[in-house]
């Protein structure tokens, strides 16, 4: 049996294919906070997340025609947002350090995660969010895709072009990194 989407917006979508200027601006309205924040977990910047934001509701608008409707249209969008995003990043010339043939220990199944996965889940958001700033673009967004997008290894690894065992180790290095800082900044606020 194929999924079927019921999207809500559909009307909206379909002005939009009409060339309705309302349409479009009822639709920036629904996805705009959402679609910015996934650009600035991933840009890192205001400003370039604001470019991000603009290009990607410019190029589905633009490419409105193409939306086949398997998916929700803040799906398809968001498919914009990132590989925009990402693009961006690429402009920046980030580097993701291939670990070809590396073995990394798979760590999913283990205690130690286990435990991991209930400290971070004690952390108050802001504090996370802050440290992620603080993290490199590649462990920033492999981090994001993974964590926030919903986005598996092999996903990554096709988004970013680096191989799935690059994106499983940026993965674990940026929550060691990020578990580092914000153990740092706990010591430092005394706690």
């Amino acid at each position: 049996m194929e999924t079927v989407y019921i999207d809500k917006n559909a009307g909206l979508v379909n002005d939009c294919r009409k060339g309705s200027r309302k349409a479009q601006f009822e639709l920036y309205k629904l996805y705009e906070r959402a679609m910015y924040s996934a650009a600035l977990r991933i840009v890192n910047d205001e400003a370039e997340a604001e470019d991000v934001l603009q290009e990607a509701f410019l190029e589905a608008f633009t490419r409105i025609v193409d939306f086949r409707g398997d998916t929700t249209f803040g799906l398809w969008l968001k498919q914009i947002v990132i590989n925009k995003s990402i693009n961006y990043l690429r402009k920046r010339k980030a580097e993701l350090v291939s670990l070809d043939g590396v073995d990394i220990a798979d760590e999913t199944h283990s205690d130690h995660q286990e435990n991991e996965d209930r400290q971070a889940v004690e952390w108050k958001v802001e504090e996370v969010k802050a440290a992620m700033k603080l993290l490199p673009d590649g462990y920033r967004v492999v981090l994001t895709l993974y964590l926030f997008e919903g986005y598996d290894h092999e996903e990554i690894a096709h988004i970013l072009k680096i191989s799935e065992n690059t994106s499983r180790s940026q993965l674990m290095r940026a929550k060691t990194k990020l578990k580092n800082n914000m153990e740092k900044k706990g010591a430092r606020d005394g706690y």
